[in-house]
């Protein structure tokens, strides 16, 4: 879809507004092209002694009320246009949102933030322009021109028109080659903005490590380019625009000595008299808002289609995770998968490789492994942020793809290692998974995850901000709040991807112990627990061990020390390394 046919789209879906702006612009059109008609009429009726004082006064009050007329008439064409050229900004802000927020992790591991922030604020500005500001001028010019040129030619005298419009080809010719030059810069200069709004971003979320490594003035430098970049772009786009106006100008400068040399002459022979004349020069002169509106409406399409060009590939992008369920149940049963194999886009390595589980409903699994073993993969299988190219995930006797992504996510409780907690109070970011829970089924939830003691210790308790990103927590408080947040819910998997790698082992210890009190209270409830530590994972019902990809052990706590492989190992490891730290 290309913009135009963007805005056709957009103006048959409010064309009362539309229509309702253009009747009103038609009227302020003919209401100003009769005003130079009149005026030379009274010229000549002066000239000729042909107006006493009431009716030279009756013909003054008729001027100033249609300049009246046409005041309140253009106010209510702006009032009707603007109304309706907002929502297109609107309607393509929430696309872009809905769009992105049903975008799995690898569209964004190609897209930039500050980017696709630019596009939400100056790219759907461009285009809100254009279907705002360029139409109204467009029009207004449109038919202003038509009517002048009209009354030029067929009110007034041809040969003076014909003559005064000699240098508009020539203005054409420069505004084509304008225009060509308008589109490029301000593509580029959308892009440079991008550049730069990303930059801001990455350098307000990683402000702490900056500080940390003493690179604030390196990163200031790097801004200061970007900006002077961003400002070239803009200044040299902005140069381009300029240029309409001079041409404008000397091409009305040519019509208007064209138009005193002739009509001089006609006048000096008695060809045509001074109002005639005089009502041709202003005629003449109301073309300079046609001639500007013009040069404006191209640099707003010009902008409009830049912004566009980069804001349609996102729209059309093709979702990474298809959303074609159609089982409306929540799903429940076994959970397996069944020789899945999976590579993460852009890579050649197997993620996993012909891995196999069963998860029975109500039973814990445990899945530990070294570091890129697998393990995270298997949770972002099961969320369907990725799909598998090999085997099948099943729950129950459906495919995982066989359920929207909407009710298969909100059957899972997920806690991922580094959560994510929002710029609101301690209480409202526990509250995220259920709004509707009462502020003792918070406390309670906190006290699930063993959080409720350090929010007391906070001056406003659960009223306490967290902060962006929940900076004014540790590590290990952000992770217990957002375990709190996926315990408020009753979803039949509770998924923790190292959910408890910040916190110590007295606390860990703590909160395992509340989720086996809570499997108890709800036995039909499934857990996957991911860890590194694997005391997290000494109670569930089955252990899988992870490495490049494969299964390498399967069995309970006991069962994988007697096999005295990687587990048994790890496990002595850990054991002696938490006797020395307890020493």
């Amino acid at each position: 879809m290309t913009l135009y046919q963007l805005l056709i789209q957009f103006v048959r879906q409010h064309w009362r507004q539309y229509v309702a702006a253009a009747v009103m612009l038609l009227t302020v059109a003919i209401l100003t092209v009769l005003i130079p008609r009149k005026v030379g009429r009274v010229i000549d009726a002066m000239i000729a002694h042909q107006l006493d004082d009431r009716a030279l006064l009756l013909e003054l009050g008729t001027l100033v009320l249609m300049g009246v007329a046409i005041y309140f008439l253009r106010v209510g064409w702006r009032l009707q246009l603007f109304a309706a050229s907002y929502q297109l900004g609107v309607q393509l802000r929430t696309r872009l949102y809905q769009r992105l927020s049903l975008q799995g992790p690898g569209f964004f591991q190609q897209q930039r933030t500050g980017d696709l922030m630019a596009l939400g604020t100056n790219d759907a500005d461009a285009i809100e322009l254009a279907s705002g500001e360029a139409m109204l001028a467009g029009f207004d010019g449109f038919m202003t021109f038509v009517l002048v040129i009209g009354m030029m030619l067929l009110g007034v005298d041809w040969r003076l028109a014909l003559v005064a419009l000699l240098p508009f080809p020539l203005m054409g010719w420069a505004f084509k080659h304008i225009t060509h030059h308008v589109h490029y810069a301000s593509r580029d200069s959308l892009d440079r903005f991008s550049k730069l709004n990303d930059q801001v971003q990455e350098t307000l979320s990683g402000v702490r490590t900056l500080r940390a490594l003493g690179l604030e003035q390196r990163s200031a430098a790097q801004f200061a380019e970007l900006a002077e970049h961003a400002a070239a772009a803009s200044l040299s786009a902005q140069r381009w625009e300029a240029a309409y106006e001079p041409a404008v100008g000397v091409a009305l400068t040519a019509a208007g000595a064209l138009n005193l040399a002739v009509g001089g002459y006609l006048v000096w022979h008695g060809e045509m008299t001074i109002g005639v004349l005089t009502s041709f020069t202003m005629y003449l002169g109301q073309l300079i808002w046609p001639m500007f509106a013009a040069g404006w409406v191209l640099s707003l399409l010009e902008r409009g289609k830049a912004a566009w060009g980069r804001l349609q590939p996102v729209l059309a992008e093709e979702l990474t995770i298809k959303d074609e369920g159609k089982n409306l149940q929540q799903p429940s049963g076994i959970l397996k998968l069944e020789s899945v194999s999976f590579t993460y886009p852009g890579q050649q390595k197997l993620a996993l490789d012909q891995v196999s589980i069963r998860l029975a409903a109500g039973q814990t699994l445990g899945i530990v492994g070294p570091t890129g073993a697998g393990k995270s993969s298997v949770v972002r299988l099961i969320l369907r942020q990725f799909e598998a190219q090999h085997g099948r995930l099943l729950w129950g006797e459906h495919a995982l793809s066989d359920y929207p992504l909407h009710s298969l996510r909100s059957a899972v409780n997920w806690v991922a290692q580094e959560p994510f907690l929002f710029s609101a109070t301690i209480a409202s970011n526990i509250a995220l998974s259920n709004p509707q829970a009462t502020r003792e089924q918070v406390m309670y939830a906190a006290e699930l995850a063993a959080v409720h003691e350090d929010i007391l210790r906070f001056p406003n308790g659960y009223d306490t901000p967290v902060g962006e990103r929940g900076v004014t927590l540790s590590g290990g408080q952000r992770q217990r709040v957002a375990i709190a947040r996926a315990l408020l819910t009753d979803s039949p998997l509770l998924l923790l991807d190292d959910a408890l790698s910040a916190v110590d082992t007295d606390t860990e210890t703590r909160i395992l112990q509340h989720l086996s009190e809570l499997r108890v209270q709800h036995p039909e409830r499934s857990a996957i627990i991911v860890s590194h530590r694997l005391s997290a994972v000494t109670d569930a019902d089955q252990i899988i061990v992870l490495r490049e990809g494969k299964i390498i052990e399967q069995g309970t706590h006991a069962a994988l020390l007697a096999q005295d492989g990687w587990y048994a190992s790890q496990w002595r490891y850990q054991q002696l390394e938490a006797s020395l730290d307890a020493a």
